[in-house]
């Protein structure tokens, strides 16, 4: 891999491009309007959904029909109206089924898992039933799924630590002889099955793909307590045992590593100390994640909790949780400290692919890109690809198109 830039909607006549600039500067695009202007993550959370739709995970009038039932940031709005909708498709899966209606089963079973894991993206009582009644319910809707439509997959569950990592493992049906694997891993508020966009661009490229919830994520945190832990090779390096062990058909020479926003930033600490990992692709690439989160709180630090606003109390209480630390600023914020990529960035030696985008809201990649020393390709999305959100949220076709075609050539599946 050749030390690279790319920049994805330029123009490549000079006379073109300088049209094209005047003109993007001029109009509005996609991502500018906001569901909800006074709440950035609701904003964020709705548009992953709805970018879901392409893959039958979610459907338009369905996801909707739940923005007009919400109320700017309340969260028991938001988790009674996906709960809602998720039941009322999961009953729909089971009469369907219960009548050897298999596709229509598969297809509202799939929703349904959706549905029910939206109702915990945005959702703070941490001791509330619920959020294990709906993590099972998900997970179980999704394996129905899977089970009825004949989707190449097979959920695992990965020895950890005297506990496991559930995960799903997917075999490419374009896969000859043994193939190369990608393994996903997700960020701080998305599941291992929400990485399905991921996965297809893998898996229709002939490359096996295994997802998992790691520690801080999905099930591992909600059914089995697992919280984050900054030394992430210490969680990859089973993943690769395990699937080395179990699935015969992975060549073992073609590994890649993906990770999605805080996943982006535990990617290349992985890579660093595993050099099975032939691939690494950070989106978007971050040096310090800890640095950025506590900049953020620092304003607040000598502020008590309830005096902060609303949002910045929801971070912290969710940053607590999910690092397993006390809910204060000052716990966080020393619990973020070890997540600083600065003194491994040498280490890591394979091919890295940094994805970039000019609506990110992580700023970064450029600086991580520009710190690598092995092999290295900077990608940037910009507002004309319409994948410029964080993790190309709302353009995953387009990314895919792009993305996909330099992992197939990276892990030989061009």
């Amino acid at each position: 891999m050749k030390d690279q830039e790319r920049h994805i909607g330029e123009t490549i006549d000079p006379i073109s491009k300088v049209s094209a600039e005047t003109s993007a500067l001029a109009r509005k695009h996609w991502a500018q309007p906001s569901f909800f202007n006074d709440n950035l993550l609701i904003d964020a959370l709705l548009k992953h959904i709805l970018s879901l739709m392409p893959y039958g995970m979610t459907d338009y009038g369905e996801v909707m029909d739940v923005v007009y039932q919400l109320s700017g940031s309340d969260e028991e709005a938001w988790v009674n109206a996906w709960a809602a909708l998720a039941r009322r498709l999961h009953n729909r899966a089971e009469e369907a089924d219960g009548k050897g209606k298999h596709v229509t089963a598969a297809s509202a079973y799939l929703r349904a898992s959706t549905y029910w894991r939206c109702a915990l993206l945005y959702f703070s009582d941490f001791a509330d039933t619920r959020m294990r009644e709906y993590a099972v319910a998900s997970a179980d809707c999704y394996q129905r799924y899977i089970n009825l439509s004949g989707y190449p997959g097979e959920r695992i569950e990965i020895p950890y630590e005297g506990s496991f990592l559930p995960g799903y493992f997917y075999r490419s049906p374009h896969a000859k002889g043994k193939a190369p694997l990608l393994i996903v891993t997700p960020g701080r508020d998305t599941w291992a099955e929400d990485t399905r966009w991921v996965c297809e661009g893998a898996l229709r490229r002939g490359i096996h793909c295994l997802t998992y919830d790691g520690p801080g994520q999905g099930l591992a945190l909600r059914l089995n307590h697992l919280t984050f832990r900054p030394d992430w090779e210490k969680v990859v390096s089973p993943l690769v045992d395990f699937a080395l062990e179990k699935f015969s058909e992975i060549d073992a020479s073609s590994i890649g590593l993906m990770g999605l926003s805080f996943g982006g930033y535990l990617a290349p600490r992985a890579a660093a100390f595993d050099k099975r990992i032939t691939l690494c692709v950070t989106d978007p690439g971050n040096i310090s994640w800890g640095r950025q989160i506590i900049a953020q709180l620092s304003r607040f630090h000598d502020h008590p909790l309830d005096e902060i606003p609303e949002q910045m109390r929801n971070l912290v209480r969710d940053y607590a949780w999910k690092h397993g630390v006390p809910n204060t600023i000052k716990d966080v914020v020393q619990a973020l400290q070890p997540y600083d990529n600065s003194s491994i960035l040498d280490n890591v030696t394979c091919a890295t692919l940094v994805l970039d985008g000019t609506g990110e809201v992580f700023h970064g990649a450029k600086s991580f890109h520009d710190s690598l020393k092995g092999p290295k390709e900077y990608l940037l999305f910009d507002e004309t690809s319409t994948a410029q959100s964080h993790c190309q949220i709302g353009g995953y076709a387009t990314a895919t198109e792009y993305i996909f075609d330099r992992i197939a050539e990276r892990l030989g599946c061009a």
